[in-house]
């Protein structure tokens, strides 16, 4: 069963899936209760939104594998599916890291020198270099970096071009790793507190939620602007809304809000954050490229069937020889 996707088709996924000898079930849950009830009795689930927690995980009969169309597996419970045995896949972030780098820039650039706010400007009939002030130039400041996996040390590259001074934190990568990559690793307090650009790229955990709250968006600068192409929920909407209207900080651009809009259905824009002129949204649209798209379907797809045909994962996310497989009905 593919869960949900917003890709208009399964023009990709249904010949490699019955090509295998399965039945394709294309469903849109935007439940987990709505996993619950369609997929109860499916050998596999694709899913790229829909939450698949441990309700659904322990409803299944006899699945044996949840691919995620996508990297991060924020979506689904690991560890009861680890307990029951069933195989979780996700595609390595080489499919979309190019994409998503490009984009952690564009709105960089965008926000930084204030062009959505000198587009708007214009189609008003207002033509004057005074309608962005204040903008700063980019040589000789700092952009910060929280993580430095693939996609930020492609980000990283990026910047330098445009001669500022790049810093990262992350726990998990050795520091001699960031300084060999051009980069000065730092502790998470002086990335809030001296960073002029801030460009989230942490995956989603318990850990990462709400990061950015009004306690960490205090510590920034009043000139800094936030961009996040990861996750939504790492940045507290409310407490941004309120440092962006009180001038904690100067302006944001996001790939994604709090509330995530493709997991709900009828989504309506009444975030506030539209409403603010210095905060730029794209619709969770950093990874999209024609390119992109086509490999992630086919990998999380190959994989299901991979598994299914008992030939192992190339991308496992966890380990599954300790527990438990559902038995296959008599």
């Amino acid at each position: 069963m593919i869960a949900d996707s917003d890709f208009g088709d399964v023009d990709i996924e249904r010949p490699i899936v019955e090509g295998a000898g399965f039945e394709l079930l294309a469903a849109q849950c935007k439940s987990e209760d709505e996993v619950i009830e369609l997929g109860r009795d499916v050998d596999g689930v694709l899913a790229q939104y829909v939450r698949v927690g441990c309700r659904a995980i322990d409803a299944f009969t006899r699945c044996r594998v949840i691919a995620r169309f996508g990297t991060g597996v924020d979506i689904v419970d690991v560890d009861a599916a680890t307990r029951r045995g069933i195989q979780v896949t996700n595609a390595p972030s080489e499919w979309c890291a190019d994409e998503v780098a490009d984009h952690a820039v564009a709105l960089w650039l965008a926000a930084a020198r204030k062009i959505c706010v000198y587009d708007r400007a214009t189609r008003l009939g207002e033509w004057q270099w005074q309608s962005g002030q204040p903008i700063w130039r980019l040589r000789g400041r700092v952009l910060g970096l929280l993580s430095f996996g693939a996609i930020a040390q492609l980000v990283a590259e990026r910047a330098r071009a445009f001669g500022v001074e790049v810093w990262a934190h992350d726990p998990f990568v050795d520091e001699s790793e960031i300084l060999s990559r051009q980069a000065r690793p730092v502790s998470f307090d002086e990335l809030v507190e001296g960073s002029d650009y801030l460009v989230i790229q942490a995956p989603l955990t318990p850990q990462t939620h709400h990061t950015f709250d009004r306690t960490t968006l205090r510590r920034m600068k009043p000139t800094a602007v936030l961009v996040n192409t990861a996750r939504g929920p790492i940045v507290e909407d409310a407490a941004l809304h309120q440092a962006l209207t009180e001038g904690w900080i100067a302006g944001a651009a996001l790939d994604d809000l709090e509330e995530e809009p493709a997991k709900q259905r009828d989504w309506l824009p009444r975030n506030p954050l539209f409403a603010l002129p210095n905060v730029i949204v794209t619709p969770h649209a950093a990874y999209y490229s024609e390119q992109a798209i086509t490999t992630v379907r086919r990998i999380a797809a190959e994989e299901a069937v991979r598994v299914l045909t008992g030939q192992g994962a190339r991308h496992p996310v966890n380990d599954v020889t300790a527990g438990s497989l559902p038995e296959e009905p008599g």
